[in-house]
């Protein structure tokens, strides 16, 4: 079994758009019902599972005329993804889930039953068709639909079961590569190819600024806040489209013509405590990156290295083997005491990231 997402914006009517606004709601309703419900049993140690908070929220969401007409499947899914939180709470790999507030995120999820797919179309529960910008990329049984609001556009990503495993792609001719990644050039590869990080951020920033002021200026949750408040939301929508088409085009060419990769390990979120580069580093978004990176790459059977965490790839000379005890940032050109050699900082880690991949890969 391959399970294949595709998320295609959606074309919908203002009659549509409303129906995506109340399932959203209901949704929402339905998981802070069964998070306070699983709370208070907490209180009298009785620890409440899946199938008892859902049996319990279909007991109490009859005292409420409105919930007839909404899609049932938006709260089931909604209180499994909270069973699926307060397990991830138990396994101790994230904190105990929040109530969600009505300005939050907006989305529900459905199941496939009396969903259809044709062409630039879906046929939803309760609601019919929408049309699409796209047809669907994949082939096979579809197993979840979400619904989701980014900004102005409305999304929807379907899960489909392809049925077949994905084929490792034949990488025989093509060389090992090594990436050093950065804030400047997003990617520098082995062979001296760059990859420049468009820092969207940086470019709209003054544009941001002055939207987000005129918001503070408007009386809060009055119509024109939230027209202000849409403006400021589109302009964030832009900033993510750039820097997610960015990277998205790096690490398609990257893993198309390469028989493995060396990366080196970075820990994210200890660099944004460095309060010099916290918010060039964020704005070059280099956990998506790397995770687009290794996500193609598995699909593709390429095999990821990462160095060790403390490995000097930076302060190794690349030719020699010397290391370096102190090399700091602002030194782009990395001179070498013992070979007097003189190459590019991130080329010169790259191809050290290089050589270590080719020898993980000949063991």
């Amino acid at each position: 079994m391959a399970l294949k997402t595709h998320k295609i914006a959606l074309r919908p009517n203002l009659v549509q758009v409303r129906w995506f606004q109340n399932q959203c709601g209901y949704a929402r309703f339905a998981y802070n019902n069964a998070l306070a419900d699983f709370k208070s049993g907490l209180k009298s140690d009785a620890f409440r599972s899946f199938i008892t908070l859902n049996n319990r929220f279909n007991q109490t969401k009859k005292q409420y005329a409105w919930i007839k007409a909404q899609d049932q499947r938006a709260a089931l899914y909604a209180i499994r993804h909270l069973s699926e939180g307060v397990q991830r709470w138990k396994d101790k790999l994230n904190g105990f889930p929040k109530f969600k507030k009505r300005g939050s995120r907006q989305s529900y999820t459905t199941d496939e039953q009396s969903v259809k797919v044709e062409d630039k179309r879906i046929k939803l529960p309760k609601i019919g068709w929408i049309r699409m910008f796209q047809e669907l990329r994949f082939k096979g049984k579809i197993k979840c639909i979400t619904i989701s609001r980014t900004a102005h556009r409305w999304f929807v990503s379907i899960t489909v079961d392809t049925g077949t495993p994905n084929n490792p792609r034949d990488t025989r001719g093509y060389p090992v590569v090594g990436i050093d990644v950065g804030i400047n050039a997003l990617a520098t590869l082995d062979n001296g190819a760059q990859y420049r990080n468009p820092r969207p951020l940086k470019r709209y920033e003054w544009k941001l600024k002055r939207e987000q002021r005129k918001l503070s200026k408007k009386v809060f949750l009055s119509n024109n806040w939230y027209k202000q408040k849409r403006k400021v939301e589109r302009l964030h929508y832009r900033i993510a489209c750039i820097r997610t088409d960015t990277q998205h085009k790096a690490t398609t060419e990257i893993v198309n013509s390469a028989t493995a990769i060396g990366l080196e390990t970075l820990k994210i979120t200890n660099m944004l405590k460095n309060r010099n580069i916290a918010k060039a580093l964020s704005d070059s978004g280099l956990g998506g990156f790397l995770e687009k990176l290794k996500s193609k790459a598995e699909v593709l059977g390429i095999p990821i290295v990462e160095a060790p965490q403390f490995y000097a790839s930076s302060k190794t000379c690349s030719r020699c083997g010397h290391k370096k005890t102190d090399l700091s940032l602002s030194e782009r050109i990395y001179h070498c005491s013992a070979c007097v050699s003189k190459i590019d900082r991130d080329v010169n880690a790259a191809i050290n990231l290089k050589r270590l991949a080719v020898g993980q890969t000949e063991r």
